[in-house]
Order: C-alpha cells, then sequence, then structure tokens
C-alpha cells in the first residue's frame, strides 16, 4: 500500500513508545481503519521516511542523551513542517533539548488517550475541532458544570454551555441544537430530576438520533439502572464530591482525581464516536447508490469512491458535524496526494438534521464558488437519480 501515515518516534523512551503504538492501533481499529496505513519511522529507519505523506513525531528522552543523528532528524522534521510533540516525564527543562524549546510539550501521566487523539488529530483521521456539548439541570449541578467547561478548556477542548456559549439576542434553542450537532461529545450531567426537564429530555433524544458520543456523569442519589446500559458512563458517590449529598449539591464541586477520570473517558470516546457517525452516513449513502443501481466503493482511508464511465472518479467524503469551507480544503489536498488517478470532482457528504437554516444556506452558496461540494444527506438519492 503506498499511502502511509508515517508515526516518527525519537528519543530512548521505549516504554512509552510501546505504549503509544498499542493504543494506537486500538484506535485505528476503533475508526475501522487497517493498521498497515501506519508506518513506524525510528532513527534506525528514517531513510524508509516520505515527505509527500502525513507524519507526527513524537521527541521523548534525555535531552542529555541526545546524539547528532536524532538532532539532525528532528531539524529536517521542523524544515518539512511536520509537527513535533515533546513528551517529558518530569520536567520539560531537564528531559526536551533545546531544539524544541519553542514546541508545547505534554507531561505523560495518564495522557496515552490524549496522545494518541493528537497523532490521529495530526493525520487528519480526526477533527481539530475539539468539541463538546454540557447538558446539565442548572438548579442541580450548575456549579460542576461550570468547574468541569474550566478544566475541558484547560485541556484544549472546544466546550459549550448554554450559560457562556450562546450570544444574547441569538435564538436560543436553534442555536443550541446547531451546537449540539457539530460536537464529537456530549456530557450529561444526570443529576436526580435531569430527565424531568423537557430540554435535557430532548437534548438525549436528539444525542441517539446523530448517534453522537454521550458521557453520562450520574449523581449519587439517581438512579443508576436508567443508565446501566450505556457503555461510557461514570457512577459518581458522596465522597467524589467536597460537599456530601445531604448538603446543596449545586453548590459542590469535584475533586481533582474525578475531573481528570472523566476528561480520560471523554477523550477515549471521540474517536469511537466518529466511527459510529460515519458508519451512519456511509452506510444511508451507499443504500442510497444501491437503491438508484449506482455502484460505488468504500476505501481504505474511510472515503467513497464511484468509478465513471470517462475513467475519473467522484470522490465523496463522510464529513461529521457542521461542515466549513476549511474541511473542503483539506479534502482536496488529501485526495490528490492518495488518488493517483484523475479525481473527477469531490464531494462532502453530511447529515443536516438540526443544522441552522442559515448556515445550510450559505453551504449552498459555496456550492456555486468553490470545487468541493457539500451534499444533505435528505438529497443522497436525488443526487444518484439524476
Amino acid at each position: 500500500m503506498e499511502y502511509k501515515y508515517q508515526l516518527i518516534l525519537l528519543g530512548e523512551n521505549e516504554t512509552l513508545f510501546k505504549q503509544i503504538k498499542v493504543s494506537l492501533a486500538n484506535k485505528f481499529d476503533e475508526l475501522k481503519l487497517i493498521s498497515d496505513l501506519v508506518k513506524i519511522i525510528t532513527k534506525e529507519n528514517i531513510s524508509e521516511y516520505t515527505g509527500g505523506q502525513p507524519a507526527y513525531v513524537i521527541y521523548s528522552g534525555n535531552k542529555n542523551n541526545l546524539d547528532a543523528d536524532t538532532l539532525e532528524i528532528l531539524k529536517k522534521q521542523k524544515l518539512d513542517g511536520n509537527v513535533i510533540l515533546p513528551i517529558f516525564n518530569t520536567s520539560f527543562t531537564d528531559e526536551i533539548p533545546d531544539e524544541l524549546r519553542n514546541q508545547n510539550g505534554l507531561k505523560f501521566e495518564d495522557n496515552l488517550n490524549k496522545i494518541c487523539n493528537l497523532i490521529l488529530e495530526g493525520f487528519e483521521l480526526l477533527r481539530k475541532n475539539r468539541k463538546i456539548f454540557i447538558s446539565y439541570k442548572r438548579t442541580e449541578s450548575s456549579n460542576v458544570a461550570i468547574q468541569l467547561y474550566e478544566a475541558l478548556e484547560r485541556n484544549n477542548f472546544d466546550v459549550f454551555i448554554d450559560t457562556h456559549s450562546i450570544d444574547k439576542g441569538e435564538e436560543f434553542q436553534e442555536e443550541l441544537w446547531h451546537r449540539m450537532t457539530d460536537c464529537d461529545v456530549i456530557l450529561m450531567l444526570n443529576t436526580k430530576h435531569f430527565l424531568e426537564s423537557d430540554w435535557c429530555g430532548q437534548e438525549l433524544e436528539k444525542a441517539h438520533l446523530k448517534r453522537i458520543g454521550i458521557v453520562h456523569l450520574i449523581w449519587p442519589d439517581n438512579d443508576f439502572q436508567d443508565f446501566a446500559q450505556l457503555a461510557h458512563s461514570i457512577k459518581l458517590k458522596n465522597n467524589d464530591f467536597d460537599k456530601p449529598l445531604f448538603s446543596d449539591l449545586t453548590k459542590g464541586r469535584l475533586g481533582i482525581e474525578k475531573v481528570d477520570e472523566i476528561i480520560n473517558l471523554v477523550e477515549s470516546v471521540r474517536a469511537r464516536n466518529l466511527a459510529a457517525r460515519q458508519d451512519a452516513l456511509i452506510t444511508e449513502f451507499t443504500q442510497a447508490a444501491n437503491d438508484n443501481k449506482v455502484e460505488v466503493n468504500l476505501q481504505f482511508s474511510r472515503y467513497i469512491t464511484e468509478n465513471l464511465p470517462n475513467g475519473k472518479r467522484r470522490v465523496y467524503i463522510p464529513t461529521i458535524g457542521v461542515p466549513q469551507s476549511i474541511n473542503c480544503f483539506n479534502s482536496e489536498r488529501l485526495i490528490k496526494t492518495i488518488e493517483k488517478g484523475e479525481v473527477d470532482s469531490i464531494h462532502l457528504i453530511y447529515d443536516e438534521m438540526s443544522i441552522r437554516d442559515y448556515w445550510l444556506e450559505h453551504l449552498d452558496w459555496l456550492n456555486e464558488y468553490l470545487k468541493v461540494q457539500t451534499i444533505k444527506k435528505q438529497n443522497f438519492n436525488k443526487w444518484f437519480s439524476k
């Protein structure tokens, strides 16, 4: 297979590198990508590195042990414009060489999920806009909602929470659904009376319809059985809070260890959620093609192709959330790299449910000016029948 995602591991932290390889292989399984797509490159086989294909660099070691060959590789990777992530165990200053002093480093700790997600983002297999939606009942969990909002923001998530994220004068409910459909994960704070709220119940229903990943945070006085069938849930205990259950928990906060556990679960759900939403979109699109007797093929990088009589290919890319013009740019660049033959046209396919009308109109307007076009789910059959 010619096209590869190149993971370059530099330094002597072999324990970390082994963990990354195993965890990244699991992430590729979750995304339903074949593991042969990843090529592991080290100092020993750096001659196999290809400049024209995506690469992500991890450096982890002690700068006092940095040899001249590794230093030259790092300099070359910087010149090639590849992302270099320095990972340190205790001290960035003591472990990371001066050549990487301007790079943002990451302390390893329990950040394996985050490291692998950053690699996937670098490969453009996972969205860089790390969006999460917090759903909660204000009278029961506002303090914890704001605490998690702040913690997730510190961990580079773009967090939606109604009290902070909707401008004055916006149509509240329409904007809320629009923001929710563009999220990777919904964090639901399931307090005792959460589902009694019409809005909270509707958010849960729409999340299931859109197949958005949900992390349920279940309060100690809530019935766990209501959520026992859900894979992604954390049952809180009374001692997870800084105030006991019989006090007003709307004014309580979670302990730091519990917050870290929640953030780690959110990280782990992201890739699985993307795969599930892509699957749903791919299934509906290929079914529409089959119903109209058009043959399409799912390729190894999870895009769809249609062979045309003139020998060229139409390419269809499943797009999760709200399509942006940057999706069009990145899609064109990716397909031109992978596809060696001639491409007739590139199209982003997406689910328009809950996207606001003004944005749908904007996408229709972009179709008049950009080479990369968008196709709504409701128009799949119409597209193949024309």
